[in-house]
Order: structure tokens, then sequence, then C-alpha cells
């Protein structure tokens, strides 16, 4: 193993991604050779016995890629506090994976997950600006100036997003609904839900279809299955 900054090991281990890793670090959570390091930036080689919460880590030497359509239902966390069911429990290998990205637990649809941590930093970065495609049920319709905002940036949280494509998919007068297909890179918390609420529309059922031009209409809720080659080329 070369030479490399603790963080990325932790992320290349499997154990989180890069950004958590650095504050599972500064949590003091991570020990090398037995002794507590809180700072950021060491660095770490094969001679170093590396561990989180007082178990070790290792490399996994095989890497993996998985995509999931998610239920609703399941949080997109490792450990949940609360004990709710989560989508490691839906996705049973031998090598330690995380999920790359979330979705809320009342979302449904694609999810990443893999052990290989430059590939959960690329994926989940902004500035790599991979789609990210949603199918969103709103109460209401929507107007062409509802529209318009929807594909304007947007101050969400105290951060301006960069501007959506959205369009919709159907109408349905009778029952009150609109259904739209929106398109975002950022994925920041809960983004399409406050985007939604910005133009005064409630969220019915929110679907990621696609990530990048990767698309789980071939699988089932609850169902996985391995990246191609192909697939993940397309991502990086």
């Amino acid at each position: 193993m070369e030479e490399m900054r603790l963080q990325k090991f932790l992320a290349q281990a499997g154990v989180a991604s890069r950004r958590k890793a650095e504050e599972y670090i500064e949590e003091g959570r991570v020990s090398i050779n037995g002794e507590v390091v809180t700072q950021l930036g060491v660095k770490v080689n094969s001679k170093d016995r590396v561990t989180f919460d007082g178990k070790e880590v290792k490399l996994e030497e095989e890497k993996v890629y998985i995509l999931l359509n998610k239920p609703i239902g399941y949080v997109t966390t490792a450990k949940d506090q609360f004990n709710r069911d989560s989508v490691l429990d839906l996705v049973k290998v031998k090598q330690r994976i995380v999920p790359v990205g979330r979705l809320d637990m009342y979302t449904s649809g694609a999810l990443l997950l893999s052990n290989d941590g430059d590939f959960v930093y690329h994926i989940t970065h902004p500035k790599h600006q991979i789609d990210k495609t949603y199918t969103v049920t709103v109460r209401g319709n929507v107007s062409k100036e509802e529209l318009a905002i929807l594909n304007k940036p947007m101050l969400i949280d105290g951060y301006m997003t960069s501007g959506a494509k959205a369009k919709i998919i159907k109408e349905d007068k009778d029952k009150n609904i609109t259904r739209l297909a929106i398109v975002i890179h950022e994925g920041r918390n809960r983004q399409v839900r406050k985007m939604c609420e910005q133009i005064g529309k409630s969220v019915m059922a929110l679907h990621r279809t696609k990530i990048g031009q990767i698309d789980v209409k071939d699988l089932k809720l609850g169902s996985w299955r391995y990246l191609t080659e192909k697939e993940i080329k397309s991502l990086l």
C-alpha cells in the first residue's frame, strides 16, 4: 500500500466518505498503532495498524460497485440511532460497503453503494456535476411560471443551487396532481422537496430514476445488481 492520508485510507477501506472520515478523525474515533489521532493530514502506510471505534480497518482489494432500487422506509446510513431499517440490510456482500450519497427515508429509487472511496468522493462531490433524475408527484397543477422557477437557481438553506431541469410529465386534473421530472446534480439535503416547497407544492411521492445514465427501470424495489464496467466508466 502506498502512503496516503488517513481520511483517504478510511474512505478506501469503505468506512465512510472522505468528508465523513474527517469528522470521525476529529471526534477521536480513529487510532494509528494504538494512539488516537485527531489531526487531519496524518499519513499511513502498509506497516501501520489503523482502528476505527476499536476495530481494525483494512483495505479491501476487490472493489465493488452496486446499484440498488431503494424502497421507501429504509435509511441510507450504516448505523441508525433509532434502529430503523438500513439499505445495508438489503445488500448482502462480503465487502464493507457504504451508500454513495443519500436518499431520505421516504424517497425511493436509484442508490449506489461501494467500497471504493475515490469513487464515492467523485460521485458525491458537486464539482463533478453528475445528474440525478427524479420523478416527483405533487399536489395541484404546476403553472408555466412555477415550472420556470424550478428551472432557475434557488436559495436553499443559505446555499444558492445551480439551475435544475424540470418538466411536466403528466397532469391529472381529476386527482389534482402533477407528475414532474426534475434533474439536479448537487443533491443537497432534501433538495427536490425544498424546491417544490418554494413553488407552494407538497410532494406526495419522490423516486430517483437515474444517476447519470444509469436507471433502475429493470430493477424491482429492494433489488440490486453490480454495475458493469461500462457504467462505472460512464460515471467517472
